[in-house]
Order: structure tokens, then C-alpha cells, then sequence
């Protein structure tokens, strides 16, 4: 099991102290955040994508290429990469060079987007949402597999004899998570590949996540990927901790009445009683954790939302202490106690690399310097033919 936090890089009124932060300072403040999350032995860091205030993430790859060189054994992710406003193409290569920058410690998930201005701002249609995601994954997919594509579709424009670069590290790509918060299209879509999925698992009941998973793991086993309890599973979560349930409550409190995504509805405690929120001591963040699992089952990948709403970096920093300290050596003992032999591990580009290749040498694809430029349709790889099988 992977223990990590995730941002939506929302730039938000701090209703305690009236001050809202710059731009500057909540960039600044994030690159922070995910050092201290590899301090406090976390495992993975996400940032979303968005390119529309409140929010300031609108390059990834550059935000995570920084702190990839700031870490040393972080997975870093992203939640979510837009895979209908963004040219798959530009999807390929630029994560690409994060893997190779990263050294393999890097995935993606990749998300339709429910921002209804952004779609035409990057010349899409939002109604065309689901068949553009559909047949930009299906590109993505083959550009990261095969040296030279030959391509036609409905939503751009044609490409004869093209190869993205730089090609994958060790010719093995990227992992994909595919997440959504409600529609089971996204779910079909990662089972379909075999890929992961991602259930959002922030706004929802449990039983509404568990639907949604349920029926991936089903769809899973139907294409041949493996077993139900071999899918690749991510869950998400939102936690506010103090050392007494009563102080954080009353601590968070102003903040869950402020957020733009939830206050001013239900009250904070019909959120968390209804919601994966949890609100209270370490112990009472591990219980409620588990209740995941006890639905759930085996997953690989636990992400906590605790950066949001407005809270200072501060309060962010002592978060983290808490999570790495108390609540997630506990949450690892259990799970590991719990896990099914036959369920699937996290995957990692270590592990996805010895699926590969076994003992054999790995390909590491170096430009035919005598070819030029690419007409014949041929790979413009001089050892494109030694290993071709296929991640």
C-alpha cells in the first residue's frame, strides 16, 4: 500500500487570519509541502491541473520535475492531467521527460475535467467530453508503445510517421490511473487497458465509491487482466487531525464553513458522518480509514487531500507530523496484516521494468544518427528490434 497526499492547488481566503496568498507564496508553499510529505515517510505527492482561478497548477510536469529534484524517493503524480484539453501528444512527451527527469519515480492520472469554460479556451467542446477522452487516451496509449504511429481521428489532426520523445525510460511507459468521481465511463476505460483506477472518494458516501469499484474490478477481470482482487485500486480521503478529536474540530472547523467546495451546506458533522471526512484524533483518522478497506478490500494506493480551504502552511506542516507519525506506521501495520496473498502490489517502474524484461537487458532506445528524418515508416531507433515486446 502507497500513503500519499494530493492538492487541487486552490488559492483560498484564510477566514482565521483574512489573508489570502499570493500566487508566489502558495507555489512556494507546495514545493514545501511535498519535501515534508518524503520527510514524514509518505510515499507519494499528487497535484492537480487547472488552468482557471483559484487555482495555480497549470503546468504539472514542471511543478513535479522541481520536486523531483528535491526528493529522493517520492512517486510523483498528478490528480488530475486533463486528457480532453490537452494535445495527447504534448501528454506524451512531457511525461515522458518527467519519467527520465524523475528517474521512474512518476505516474499520471488522467481525468476528463468538469470546468465547462476550459474546454473551449483550449478548442474543445465539453458536450464531445467522453469521446474526446476516449479516443485521446487511445493515442496517448500507442505513442508511448510504438516508435513510429501512424494516426487518424475525429478531434486533431493526422500524424504519419510520428515519434514522440524522448521515448519512455527503459521503453517501459508511464503508469496510468484513470479517475473520476461518479461516472463508471472512466472505470471501463481503466479496465479496458488494465490500468488503475482512481476513485475520488472525497465528496461521496462509501457505498457510491465501492459501486464504482466493484465495477471496475469486474470489468477488470472480464478483459483478462487478472482476477478482481488483482486490480489496481486508488482511493482518496480528506482528513483534518489534532491530538484531541475537540480541538480538531474546533480548529478546522472555520475553514470547512469558509470552503468554497462544501460550506455553507451540510454541517460539518453531517459531512463527516456522511463523507470519507474525518476530523479528529490519529486514532480516530486510522478507524475510519479502515472502514475503506472493510468495503473496499485490498487496494494499493491511500491519498489524503489536507492542503485546501485556505489553510496556512503552518497547519498544512503540523498535518503532515501527524499523518506520517502516528496515523500512517499504524495504517500500514493493519493493512499488511489484512492484505489477500493475491492481491496485486503498488505498482512501481522497478517493478514494471522486471515484468518487462525479467534477467534479460533492458532497451534504452538511442536515434539512428544516420537515418534523418523519419520517411520509410521504419522505427528511427537503431535497436528498436532487439525488445519489442510490449509493458
Amino acid at each position: 500500500m502507497q500513503f500519499g497526499i494530493f492538492s487541487v492547488s486552490d488559492i483560498t481566503r484564510d477566514p482565521v487570519s483574512g489573508e489570502t496568498p499570493s500566487e508566489a507564496e502558495r507555489i512556494e508553499a507546495i514545493v514545501k509541502i511535498a519535501v515534508k510529505a518524503e520527510e514524514v515517510g509518505l510515499d507519494a505527492f499528487a497535484i492537480g491541473e487547472h488552468h482557471n482561478p483559484p487555482f495555480f497548477s497549470s503546468s504539472p510536469t514542471t511543478l513535479l520535475a522541481h520536486i523531483a529534484a528535491l526528493t529522493e524517493r517520492l512517486v510523483l503524480t498528478t490528480a488530475t492531467t486533463l486528457i480532453t484539453t490537452n494535445d495527447p501528444v504534448r501528454i506524451a512527451e512531457e511525461y515522458a521527460m518527467l519519467q527520465h527527469l524523475s528517474k521512474g519515480r512518476m505516474d499520471l492520472m488522467l481525468g476528463r475535467g468538469n470546468t465547462a469554460p476550459v474546454y473551449p479556451w483550449f478548442g474543445q467542446d465539453i458536450r464531445q467530453g467522453l469521446p474526446l477522452a476516449l479516443e485521446n487516451y487511445n493515442l496517448l496509449h500507442k505513442l508511448w508503445r510504438e516508435d513510429v504511429v501512424d494516426w487518424e481521428g475525429q478531434f486533431r489532426t493526422p500524424l504519419q510517421g510520428f515519434t514522440s520523445t524522448p521515448r519512455p525510460l527503459d521503453d517501459v511507459p508511464p503508469f496510468v490511473w484513470h479517475g473520476s468521481i461518479r461516472t463508471p465511463e472512466i472505470a471501463e476505460q481503466a479496465a479496458f487497458y488494465g490500468n488503475g483506477y482512481f476513485a475520488n472518494h472525497i465528496f461521496w458516501p462509501t457505498s457510491h465509491s465501492k459501486r464504482l469499484i466493484d465495477f471496475y474490478r469486474q470489468r477488470f477481470e472480464h478483459y483478462g487482466h487478472g482476477t478482481r482482487k488483482q486490480a489496481i485500486v486508488g482511493v482518496g480521503g480528506q482528513a483534518y487531525i489534532a491530538k484531541k478529536s475537540q480541538d480538531a474540530v474546533k480548529e478546522f472547523r472555520p475553514y470547512f464553513d469558509e470552503a468554497p467546495v462544501y460550506g455553507h451546506g451540510p454541517t460539518l458533522e453531517e459531512f463527516t458522518q456522511g463523507t470519507p471526512l474525518t476530523v479528529g484524533s490519529p486514532q480516530e483518522v486510522i478507524d475510519k480509514t479502515l472502514t475503506f478497506h472493510d468495503a473496499f478490500g485490498d487496494y494499493q494506493r491511500q491519498m489524503f487531500l489536507i492542503d485546501h480551504a485556505g489553510m496556512p502552511l503552518g497547519m498544512v506542516l503540523d498535518q503532515l507530523e501527524l499523518l506520517g507519525g502516528e496515523v500512517v506506521p499504524v495504517l500500514r501495520k493493519e493493512l499488511a496484516s489484512r492484505k489477500d496473498p493475491e492481491s496485486a502490489e503498488a505498482p512501481t517502474h522497478a517493478s514494471r521494468v522486471a515484468a518487462k524484461y525479467g534477467d534479460g537487458p533492458v532497451r534504452q532506445p538511442r536515434p539512428n544518427a544516420n537515418r534523418g528524418d523519419n520517411v520509410t515508416g521504419d522505427s528511427p531507433y537503431q535497436d528498436s528490434a532487439d525488445q519489442d515486446t510490449e509493458a
